[in-house]
């Protein structure tokens, strides 16, 4: 077993080029996709309903959501290093602990990232709506469909895409923060203030877990990655810190600029705030910008969702035929399209806080995976050659699953049910694939005859006036025979059928 595992984690770093995948993305085209990823347009239309529940208090809150990252983060570092192999939080679980851990940890991982580009996509049709009229769910589902076709032409294509919209973020942002340093100098000293206590703050920020998710998106990708040994870790660590800085000048610029109390009614506080700073001509440059922000993020996350997905397929937990890579844009193309359409039926429901807290259930289940995964390999295998190792093992490790653990007090209870019945899902798609189709159509065959004799007994005892339900049991008797016929049919065509 130990040794299967070393095999496993030795061999990670060669096994990208025998899936067929391309490694294109340098350190600053990998560290643009984690910021890039995380600058979505769902991120600042959240913010009005955090600010809402922490007031002033939500920049420590921010602070907060970026350390608990970064925690987490160092594990992705170390794991990513010996694994550099697509798939991320499920390859890390397979190579720890395997089997159905390893399932459920892929399962989560594949449906947040769907539920993040939706997220971002209405999101985006959000903010564009704020001075167009437009319809928001079908706006949702253009932008999907084009990241998609995007996402099939290649990683090289997707990279440079996410680089040119993150940097153009960046520098709106920049202009937006600026303008609020400036006037906010002539203020009163700026006062923390949390209406609610520290029951609201933990409210929001087990509400914006997901704002530093984009940084993850590093490890999903890291099978296109040049160099992994050094560009995963300082992609990773980049992306983290330069995401707390950017989020916490951006909050504390707008919590000091306009009291919290009439920002948590805003749909966009952000462009509130810029048409309060800049005039008509900023909040449309800002909108311009968090509109960007929002296509960035539906890029990556169709990426991530994709890499999850094939990589699932590659270990045979889903059907081969999702791992199939294109023969000219070596991207696996069919779980592109398949996680896709999944993301396009959320997408045109429109229900973006259901969706943020079911983002953050699949990504705390993710994030304490990686840290367990981290503790089992680091006690198993001390001696496995890591090119980049967490720093403060096993403090920070065990620290960054007891804070994300608790913020799971703190997620709606209607996701949490949610979250159970995908997992009831999941047991039964893995017993299923690991059974096998053949003893699946069997068992069901000869539960389909059962029911159907069953049934037809029914029906004779109903005739022969033995029971007696309605005075038009003949009626009755009828749609009996029918469906013990069905059910017989079913079981004979079942256990009959070649393989």
């Amino acid at each position: 077993m130990l040794r299967n595992l070393e095999k496993q984690a030795t061999e990670g770093r060669a096994e990208m080029g025998k899936e067929g995948l391309r490694r294109e993305l340098g350190l600053l085209r990998a560290t643009l996709l984690g910021i890039g990823g995380t600058l979505s347009a769902g991120n600042f239309v959240i913010l009005g309903h955090a600010i809402g529940l922490a007031g002033s208090a939500i920049v420590i809150v921010v602070i907060s959501c970026g350390i608990i990252s970064l925690l987490t983060m160092f594990s992705y570092c170390e794991l990513g290093t010996i694994i550099p192999s697509a798939g991320s939080e499920y390859t890390f679980a397979k190579v720890a602990y395997g089997g159905f851990t390893a399932f459920i940890t892929g399962w989560f991982e594949w449906l947040s990232n769907m539920f993040y580009a939706a997220l971002s996509s209405v999101g985006f049709a959000y903010v564009i709506s704020y001075f167009v009229p437009i319809n928001i769910p079908l706006t949702a589902v253009l932008m999907i469909i084009i990241f998609t076709i995007i996402n099939i032409r290649g990683a090289k294509e997707v990279g440079t895409t996410e680089s040119l919209l993150t940097l153009t973020v960046l520098a709106i942002l920049a202009i937006y923060v600026f303008s609020g340093w400036l006037q906010s100098q002539a203020m009163s000293p700026f006062e923390l203030s949390a209406p609610k206590g520290l029951t609201g703050a933990f409210q929001a920020t087990a509400f914006l877990f997901e704002l530093y998710l984009g940084a993850e998106a590093v490890a999903v990708a890291q099978g296109e990655i040049k160099n992994p040994e050094k560009t995963i870790p300082r992609a990773m660590i980049l992306s983290s810190l330069a995401l707390i800085v950017i989020y916490t000048t951006i909050v504390y610029v707008t919590v000091r600029t306009v009291p919290p109390d009439i920002l948590g009614e805003q749909a966009s506080p952000i462009t509130y705030v810029a048409e309060h700073l800049m005039g008509k001509l900023g909040a449309v440059l800002v909108t311009i910008g968090i509109a960007i922000a929002g296509l960035a993020a539906i890029n990556e996350a169709i990426m991530a969702q994709s890499r999850i997905l094939f990589a699932l397929s590659r270990d045979g937990y889903l059907p081969r035929a999702l791992g199939r890579t294109h023969r000219r844009f070596s991207t696996p193309h069919v779980a592109i399209v398949v996680s896709s359409v999944f993301t396009i039926a959320l997408a045109a429901t429109g229900f973006i806080n259901f969706i943020v807290y079911a983002v953050n259930l699949g990504f705390i289940i993710g994030f304490s995976t990686v840290n367990l995964s981290l503790i089992k390999l680091r006690r198993r295998r001390p001696r496995l050659r890591r090119p980049f190792k967490a720093p403060g093992y096993p403090i920070l490790p065990v620290v960054g699953i007891g804070t994300s653990l608790f913020l799971l007090l703190f997620i709606e209870p209607a996701v949490l049910i949610m979250g159970l019945e995908l997992s009831i899902i999941a047991l039964l798609a893995y017993y299923i694939r690991m059974i096998g189709y053949t003893r699946i159509r069997l068992a069901f065959g000869g539960l389909s005859l059962g029911i159907g004799g069953f049934v037809a007994l029914l029906a004779y005892l109903v005739r022969s006036g033995f029971i007696s339900l309605t005075p038009n049991f003949p009626a009755i008797t009828n749609i009996l025979i029918f469906i013990s016929a069905v059910h017989v049919l079913a079981g004979i065509l079942n256990i009959t059928v070649k393989s």
